[in-house]
Formats: structure tokens, C-alpha cells, sequence
């Protein structure tokens, strides 16, 4: 819930605006930066349907830190964190300016959780490969703030609702994962054929789109407690726990809508999620 309070901890930086969507984005293979296909036409398309952010927030899959961090640089260098790709990849820049101001302002947002600024990171493959789609022209501040991977789901439910306020001040707040992520198991043989599955990814992607639109979001949660499909669909938390930052901050009022709601490789999901 948004509070007067919280509402004047955030400066004068960035003006008053309405409410602002919130989302969740599949983001797949770092070559969805490059290749033209149906899940980049997917976010190209999402960006029509959005006002002007003043700024981005992104929690990447790929940021997962003890404790939690924020970016707080002038300029986030383009992270290229992954290998084996061709040169074309490792050659994309995304020159977006960061956000010192807003840094601060989520560090003290969170208050009493201790947030660290951060000099260092930059904008990893998570944030800049979708984000390119959105805003090819690099031209919206981005931010990153990291995931602490010694904490639980509901940790990060209940810490993502603090970020509130930012929806109020043009900030448009970013998850990137995905939540079906079993990279031991993909069929690379079948990777291009459309909205492929195992059976226990067909299942657990059923289930958990049923939560996702009835607003049933403490399963979701508590996923480590759910069917032997979740588990094969989360063996590890990094790309899912994204999803939960973005329902941390749904509205009750507000409306959640999928899209790029295809299976890959049998073992990879690219559901994404709207909530405005």
C-alpha cells in the first residue's frame, strides 16, 4: 500500500504521474536481443500499450547477490554474462543512463532492509535483452535492483510491495526470468517448434496460470511446497522469484494479463505478465 509517507520520501526528481504497469517479461536466450521472432514481437507490442516511463526498475534473473543490491551509477555498462554465443551478441550495447536519484530513493523506500549501492554491476543480459524491445532508442533511465538469494519467497513478495510508491512517480518497475526454467532438461533438437513441452511443463504452467489470473498468488509463494511438476519447473529460484517481485505489487483492483504465453524446448517457459 502506498502511504503519504512513502510518497514524500521520493523527490522532486520525478514528477507525478499515474499509476504505472508493472511487469513480468520471459526473457529466454540472450539471442532474443538479435533474432526477430514471435516473443520479440511480443514485447515490441507491449511497449504501444505503455505510457512514457520517467524510469526503469528491472530485478534480472541475473543480479543474485547476498543481501540486496541497487545500481546507483551515472552510466550502467552493458553486461554481455553469458558465453558461447556469436560475436554479433557480445557486440550490442544498450547505452541507457542510470539513476543515482532513484537508487536512493528505492534505498530508502526499503528501509529497514539495508540495501547497498552499487558502483559496479551495470545492466546484465536479464535487463538490457528485453528492455532493447521496449525502448530500442536506450532512451529511459534503467536501474537494477538485485535478489538476495538467502531469503525466501515471501521475503520478496513482501519486499516488493514497498516499492509502491514508485508506480505513482513514473517508474516503471521490470521482473525478468522465467518462470518454467529447467536448462538440464531442454531438447535443443526441438527448440524452435512452437509451444513445446514436456507433459510436467504443460502441467505446471497450466496450474500456475490458473493462480496467476484467479489472483491466487500464496501458492505461487510457496512454490518449494507444491506438485513434483513445480519442482521440475523451478529446480532453482533465480529465474522465477522475479514473478514475485512483480505480484508483490499488483493492486487489488488491477488486472493481470499473460502474453507470450509459449513452452520452449520442452523444459523453458516464455509467459509474461501484465498488471495495470
Amino acid at each position: 500500500m502506498n502511504t503519504l509517507n512513502d510518497l514524500h520520501k521520493i523527490s522532486g526528481s520525478f514528477s507525478n504521474t499515474e499509476k504505472m504497469p508493472v511487469l513480468f517479461l520471459g526473457h529466454g536466450s540472450p539471442m532474443n536481443a538479435i533474432e526477430e521472432n514471435q516473443f520479440v514481437t511480443g514485447f515490441r507490442n507491449l511497449a504501444k500499450t505503455l505510457p512514457q516511463p520517467n524510469a526503469i526498475l528491472c530485478v534480472s534473473a541475473h543480479w543474485f547477490t547476498k543481501g540486496t543490491k541497487v545500481t546507483a551509477m551515472e552510466m550502467p555498462r552493458t553486461i554481455h554474462d553469458f558465453g558461447g554465443f556469436p560475436q554479433a551478441l557480445f557486440d550490442v550495447q544498450y547505452p541507457a543512463i542510470g539513476s543515482p536519484e532513484l537508487a536512493i530513493e528505492t534505498q530508502q523506500l526499503l528501509l529497514p532492509t539495508a540495501i547497498e549501492l552499487d558502483e559496479e554491476w551495470g545492466l546484465d543480459h536479464g535487463a538490457w535483452s528485453v528492455i532493447k524491445h521496449l525502448y530500442p532508442e536506450a532512451n529511459v533511465p534503467v536501474i537494477q535492483l538485485s535478489i538476495d538469494y538467502t531469503k525466501p519467497a515471501q521475503y520478496h513478495f513482501d519486499l516488493a510491495q514497498k516499492l509502491s510508491a514508485l508506480r505513482h512517480k513514473g517508474i516503471l518497475i521490470v521482473g525478468s526470468g522465467n518462470i518454467i526454467h529447467n536448462l538440464r532438461m531442454v531438447d535443443f533438437q526441438d527448440f524452435d517448434k512452437d509451444d513445446y513441452g514436456y507433459d510436467w511443463a504443460i502441467e505446471a504452467r497450466a496450474t500456475i496460470n490458473d493462480y496467476l489470473i484467479d489472483g491466487n498468488f500464496q501458492p505461487l509463494i510457496d512454490f518449494e511446497k507444491q506438485s513434483r511438476a513445480f519442482q521440475l519447473a523451478i529446480p532453482t529460484p533465480e529465474h522465477y522469484l522475479p514473478l514475485i517481485y512483480t505480484l508483490g505489487l499488483k493492486g487489488k483492483q488491477e488486472e493481470l494479463s499473460l502474453f507470450n504465453d509459449k513452452l520452449l524446448g520442452g523444459s523453458l517457459s516464455m509467459t509474461s505478465v501484465k498488471i495495470m
